[in-house]
């Protein structure tokens, strides 16, 4: 996501492809999307979803299987990036392309899957323009991603793909963005996993939020 200079962690990327760093913006029409998915939520978690940018290392709602008998969804407060392998920072996207040919990530791409809303999310221009991303139509995000359990709690890793044309012109990658009806099958459907791991999202809206400065972190 975003372009910044100080960020914690790294995307998994090819040779020679260009970095991404993170932030997504959350506030309260995140958690009336999570409302809508999910019958019974904790209303810590809720709360949770005060207006705020996210950051790799920070904790983030997160929308997961619940009970396969009966499709139902659960969500919980995760952590954002699994340790990276030289214990700098961590490793907060993964190539939707490639994930499952990945050992990092094979195994949580298969069998832990998650969804993380988001109102919107920033992303920089080579010029060092700020970009705030959304839905046209103001709905949630529903960015793909998975899970894994750590000794400190569970961390989540949020999918990138090929930009579309409303994002391409400021960066190459996006976050792999989900419609509401492809949420059930994401979660529970092993057989579509490939499928919606190459899926391209629907066009998004921009707007220029200003320059990157050195206050800008």
């Amino acid at each position: 996501m975003d372009f910044c200079n100080n960020c914690e962690g790294t995307e998994q990327l090819e040779n020679g492809e260009q970095r991404m760093c993170g932030r997504y913006y959350i506030n309260d029409e995140t958690a009336k999307e999570i409302e809508k998915l999910i019958r019974q939520i904790d209303d810590a978690l809720l709360a949770s979803c005060k207006e705020r940018d996210v950051y790799p290392s920070a904790k983030a709602p997160v929308i997961l299987a619940g009970s396969e008998q009966s499709d139902q969804l659960t969500a919980g407060e995760f952590t954002w990036g699994f340790p990276s392998y030289s214990n700098k920072g961590v490793i907060f996207n993964a190539r939707s392309e490639t994930a499952l040919e990945k050992k990092t990530f094979r195994e949580s791409v298969k069998q832990r899957r998650c969804i993380i809303p988001a109102t919107g999310f920033y992303e920089w221009s080579e010029q060092k323009d700020k970009y705030f991303f959304r839905a046209p139509d103001r709905h949630v995000l529903l960015f793909a991603g998975f899970y894994r359990h750590y000794e400190d709690g569970d961390r989540f890793v949020i999918l990138t793909t090929q930009a579309n044309p409303s994002t391409s012109s400021v960066h190459p990658r996006m976050p792999l963005i989900l419609s509401p009806q492809e949420v059930q099958t994401w979660l529970f459907d092993d057989n579509a996993t490939d499928f919606l791991l190459h899926k391209r999202p629907a066009p998004l809206e921009k707007e220029l939020k200003g320059q990157l400065s050195l206050f800008d972190s």
